[in-house]
């Protein structure tokens, strides 16, 4: 109440100061030119003007209660000032003000520089009462007529922006004691300040989604990922139990050793999350259990050939896959083989990725069903799943007979991160 009679007030005595002080200039040019007192006449208009005054100042305090649902010095003022503290860095911070004022009815840019992070923009005053309102003549013609918007964002560290919003009337500040704008600033500043609030909030929300996607698809990777483990794991057990059964009735040392192996093998193995890798090491560990196995039964028939160097055996690797193609290797190419042969493992360094090959002298393509089973599928969905296109695999004819099948994976070594190629 205090602040909206002081406001009426100020305006009626800046209007009266200014009213008293043509008349005192003029009045002694009025007697010597008409030699007729205007002083009755004088205040009478005076009186007029001060009414004048009056009601379109009352019309500005009741509209910016409407607007802002109080009165106070700052929400009565011509000239709007907001800081506003935006959660990103300067430049996104930039585009969501100057996005916002474009928005604004009314607005035209006047200079958006994103170098200096700094928007003016001329608005057009919307008239609030209409132009058909029996008193719009009154209230047009003591109100401004354009208003104006700055903005100004000062970097707040690497991820805040702080935006200084100031919107005014397109005149000097003098004005202020003669003119109203029924608080038209007002309503630009709190419409770009939601628009501010509405598009963080929005950026919030689409950065959470993001995330329960990110989620969402990471469980169903490793979901996917165990299912084909599951697949692959029971196929590599079942053979080498029959095996180890088939020598119980016919050799039992040969079974017993067969079974020590099979307890290594399965140490290696168990138990183990397929989201988690394994390393080059521990794979060939694996690798060298599970031949032993097979040596027992295969004779001289099979050969094994590893160059993997040391420095290579602490770097991640995909678990189960080299046994994957060791075992392709085996069962399509050596095994249908009269005379048997040999199989090898070589890895090595490439930029940032290591590559390991599993080789074999079997009978190669020509084989019945050699190299194309489940096993290698899911060699090649695994590695889409866990490493995506960073990763590969080839399989390709070895010379003179034989298959090679090659994995490429980033290098990584345990305890590292992983190096991109």
């Amino acid at each position: 109440m205090i602040s909206s009679t002081f406001h009426l007030g100020r305006l009626l005595l800046a209007w009266v100061a200014a009213y008293m002080a043509i008349f005192i200039t003029m009045h002694e040019a009025w007697l010597e030119q008409f030699d007729i007192h205007m002083e009755g006449y004088i205040v009478l208009f005076g009186f007029l003007l001060g009414a004048w005054v009056l009601s379109v100042a009352f019309s500005h305090v009741r509209r910016v209660r409407l607007v802002a649902g109080e009165l106070n010095r700052s929400t009565l003022s011509n000239r709007q000032r907001r800081q506003i503290e935006i959660p990103f860095e300067a430049g996104e911070a930039f585009d969501m003000i100057d996005a916002a004022i474009r928005e604004l009815p009314g607005s035209v840019i006047a200079d958006s520089a994103r170098d200096s992070l700094q928007v003016r923009a001329k608005v057009q005053r919307i008239d609030p009462y209409g132009s058909q309102s029996a008193y719009g003549w009154a209230l047009e013609h003591l109100s401004t007529r354009h208003n104006q918007i700055l903005a100004t964002v000062t970097p707040n560290g690497d991820d805040a922006g702080s935006v200084t919003l100031i919107c005014e009337p397109e005149g000097p500040a003098w004005t202020d004691w003669f003119l109203v704008d029924h608080g038209t600033n007002l309503e630009n500043a709190e419409a770009i300040v939601r628009a501010i609030t509405r598009r963080v909030a929005e950026r919030r929300r689409s950065e959470q989604a993001k995330v329960h996607q990110t989620v969402t698809e990471k469980e169903l990777t490793v979901a996917r990922l165990n299912l084909l483990h599951a697949q692959v794991e029971p196929h590599f057990l079942y053979n080498t139990l029959a095996s180890a059964q088939v020598l119980t009735r016919s050799d039992p040392a040969r079974a017993d050793e067969m079974l020590g192996n099979l307890i290594s093998y399965l140490r290696h193995s168990l138990p183990r999350t397929e989201d988690v890798p394994s390393t080059l090491g521990e794979e060939l560990e694996r690798v060298r259990a599970y031949l032993d196995i097979l040596k027992i039964r295969m004779g001289s028939r099979l050969n094994l050939q590893l160059d993997v160097p040391d420095a290579l055996k602490n770097v991640l690797f995909p678990t189960m896959m080299l046994q994957t193609l060791v075992e392709n290797a085996i069962k399509h190419g050596i095994e249908p083989k009269p005379g048997g042969g040999t199989v090898w493992v070589l890895a090595r360094a490439v930029d940032s990725t290591v590559a390991v090959t599993v080789a074999d002298d079997g009978r190669g393509f020509t084989a019945e069903g050699g190299g194309t089973g489940i096993g290698l599928r899911n060699v090649r969905e695994r590695l889409r799943l866990a490493y995506g296109s960073a990763a590969s695999f080839s399989i390709v004819s070895n010379f003179p007979s034989g298959v090679a099948a090659t994995i490429t994976v980033p290098l990584a070594v345990q305890g590292g991160g992983i190096q991109n190629a």
